[in-house]
C-alpha cells in the first residue's frame, strides 16, 4: 500500500490466454465490495492468446488514474516468468512478486525477434526485491486442468492484499456459480492450493 494516498497498486503480468485480464477483474470486484475505490487498465500490450498482457489496478478511498507509475506497484503478480522478470521496474523498494515459474513463450520469441531470458527467476532475486515463486501451471494441471491456472494465482496473491481471502474467493467463485458444482469446487481447491504454496513457501524462509 502507498502510505501517502492509502492506495494499493497491483500489476498483473503474463502471456494471453492466461486469464490476467479476468483475474484483475475479479481483484477490482473484490476492493470495490469492501468498500475502496478501484480502477484498472483493460490492456497494455496484445492480449490475443500467445502476445503478453499487463494489467494495472489501483484501489483506495478515491483513485483518479489506472495508471502504476514506476517504482510504485505494491505487489507484482506474474503469470509467467520472464514478464514477471520484464516488469519489476514497477515495484516499490520491497514490494513482492508473486509469479508462476512455469515457461511460456510468446511469439516474438519463437520468431527471433527477442530472446527469451536463461532465468528469469533469479534476475528477479538479484533486484533484492522478495520473490515467491512456483508452478502454479503444474498445480493446475494437477486439478485436470490448465485454465484453473489463474485461480491458483488469484490464491497466491490472497494474503497480501488489505482484505480477506474469503471476499476474493467469493467473488472468484461468483464466476463459476451458473456453470455447475463441479466448477466452483474445482476452482475453490485451485484458489486453496496457490495460497497454501505461497504460505509454504514464506513460511520455509
Amino acid at each position: 500500500m502507498t502510505q501517502a494516498t492509502n492506495t494499493t497498486n497491483i500489476l498483473v503480468v503474463g502471456i494471453g490466454g492466461q486469464g490476467v485480464m479476468t483475474a484483475t477483474e475479479i481483484l477490482a470486484e473484490a476492493a470495490i465490495a469492501t468498500g475502496h475505490d478501484a480502477k484498472k487498465t483493460e490492456v497494455a500490450g496484445m492480449a490475443q492468446r500467445g502476445g503478453v498482457v499487463s494489467s494495472h489496478l489501483r484501489f483506495g478511498p478515491k483513485v483518479l488514474s489506472p495508471q502504476i507509475t514506476p517504482g510504485t506497484a505494491d505487489v507484482l503478480l506474474g503469470f509467467e516468468s520472464a514478464e514477471a522478470m520484464r516488469w519489476q521496474h514497477m515495484l516499490k523498494p520491497g514490494a513482492i512478486t508473486l509469479m508462476n515459474i512455469a515457461r511460456l513463450v510468446p511469439p516474438v520469441v519463437e520468431l527471433g525477434l527477442f530472446d527469451y531470458p536463461a532465468d528469469p527467476l533469479s534476475a528477479i532475486r538479484n533486484t533484492g526485491n522478495p520473490v515467491v515463486a512456483f508452478d502454479a501451471t503444474a498445480i493446475a494441471l494437477e486439478l485436470g486442468d490448465i485454465r484453473l491456472g489463474n485461480t491458483v494465482m488469484l490464491g497466491a496473491i490472497a494474503d497480501h492484499l488489505p482484505f480477506s481471502a474469503e471476499v476474493l474467493l467469493a467473488g472468484v467463485l461468483k464466476r463459476f456459480e451458473r456453470k455447475g458444482e463441479k466448477l466452483v469446487d474445482l476452482n475453490r481447491r485451485a484458489f486453496a492450493a496457490g495460497r497454501a504454496a505461497v504460505e509454504a513457501l514464506e513460511g520455509s524462509k
